[in-house]
């Protein structure tokens, strides 16, 4: 019987989580990354229940509940310090049936990487562009940095928001616009007595500080500002101008961090949905299909739903396209849906009209007051979310494992 061999470009959260999927269903895998080793960008993540569960398919979920930190207070501020929506973790996990876990990607991507099984050959440093998407008479393939052109049954590609596959994919597509705000994030050490979760809105602005497991705090933030905004005095000493007089212990974790620790980035989105997310043998996943603003902290949970949905599809019997048309049909429709709510969730948090935010504060307290279940609605649909079971080659659902 031939064993059927998948590509994935992009050695992120999103494709090696397809690579341990789709090598779980019988594929030899082959990841290439562009990277010269597995450095991941971006400082934190927000596991949410929804990732966890597609994490349990592939045996890791049990071993991110594990690093849970947050069971107590925590929720959404004023700049002045007061709580608009006080919650607790383990609300959160009441209401979803599973807890809300934050961690690095560097663990993440850790956790994935002790995971790959030999049929998984791991290449970094190799540059990949899609050359031929493939068809029913023929195969997917991609052309390596040397030259080497790669053949394969699939080609998946995790290749992050600017993807070259997409664009070659879907060439008319207008592909990820600005989302009208920049963001900051960096790693530092807890201050004295820790910190409570929370996010915390301004005008035009908001901040987010959350515990780690290594004991260290992820610090993020974001502001309503021009596309490509500099600042002359760098990007410390924006935080400070702009947080400096907000409740602690932001002042405090701004002086305690160097300017090389903060990484900033405009946020793009993909408001208008790709026509499909595959075309021939070639898949999108993750930001490459659906870019989508950090405001309800879905991105790499949607690249984990994808994985899994993907390597659920992918029974090794079964043809490409079959498998490649159910995974579109399932994962294109949630995923504009999570865009869509993203994109109103941070207009929310970058408001820039002081009645509009006074309005907004005041709504959001009200609801904590009256109506406390409510303030976990935003991810109603979304955390709630369940794996599909394992599709055979006739089409049909085999049994959970």
């Amino acid at each position: 019987m031939h064993t059927p061999r998948a590509l994935v470009a992009g050695a992120g959260v999103g494709g090696l989580t397809a690579a341990v999927a789709l090598a779980d269903r019988g594929w030899t895998v082959t990841v290439l990354e562009r990277a010269g080793a597995l450095e991941p960008v971006g400082a934190g993540i927000a596991l949410a229940p929804n990732a966890l569960r597609a994490l349990d398919v592939v045996d890791v979920g049990d071993d991110v509940r594990a690093l849970r930190t947050w069971s107590g207070r925590g929720g959404l501020r004023s700049p002045s310090g007061r709580w608009l929506v006080p919650t607790t973790g383990d609300r959160t996990a009441a209401r979803f049936g599973d807890p809300l876990v934050l961690m690095t990607r560097a663990a993440l991507v850790g956790l994935l990487r002790t995971r790959l099984p030999d049929t998984v050959t791991l290449r970094t440093g190799t540059a990949a562009s899609l050359t031929d998407p493939g068809a029913e008479s023929r195969p997917a393939a991609v052309t390596t940095g040397d030259g080497h052109t790669m053949e394969a049954d699939l080609v998946v590609a995790a290749d992050g928001i600017h993807s070259a596959a997409r664009r070659a994919l879907f060439p008319a597509h207008p592909g990820p616009r600005y989302a009208g705000f920049t963001t900051w994030r960096f790693l530092t050490e807890a201050p004295e007595g820790g910190v409570e979760p929370h996010e915390t809105w301004g005008r035009g602005r908001m901040w987010g500080t959350q515990s780690l497991p290594d004991g260290r705090v992820y610090a993020y933030a974001a502001a309503a500002l021009p596309i490509s905004w500099s600042t002359p005095d760098g990007e410390r000493e924006a935080l400070r101008r702009m947080f400096a007089d907000w409740h602690r212990p932001l002042p405090q974790l701004i002086e305690s961090v160097s300017e090389q620790a903060v990484l900033r980035n405009d946020v793009h989105h993909m408001t208008e949905p790709l026509p499909a997310h595959h075309a021939g043998r070639t898949v999108l996943l993750g930001d490459a299909a659906h870019a989508m603003a950090p405001s309800l902290g879905q991105g790499g949970n949607q690249a984990i739903e994808d994985a899994i949905v993907l390597g659920r599809l992918a029974d090794p019997a079964a043809p490409v396209a079959r498998t490649l048309a159910a995974y579109t049909g399932q994962r294109l429709p949630r995923t504009a849906e999570v865009v869509r709510r993203s994109a109103r969730a941070a207009r929310m948090t970058t408001l820039t009209s002081a009645p509009a935010c006074a309005l907004r504060n005041g709504a959001l307290a009200a609801v904590s007051r009256l109506a406390p279940a409510l303030t976990l609605r935003a991810l109603a649909g979304i955390a709630d979310w369940r794996p599909p079971e394992p599709t055979t080659a006739d089409g049909t659902r085999s049994p959970e494992r």
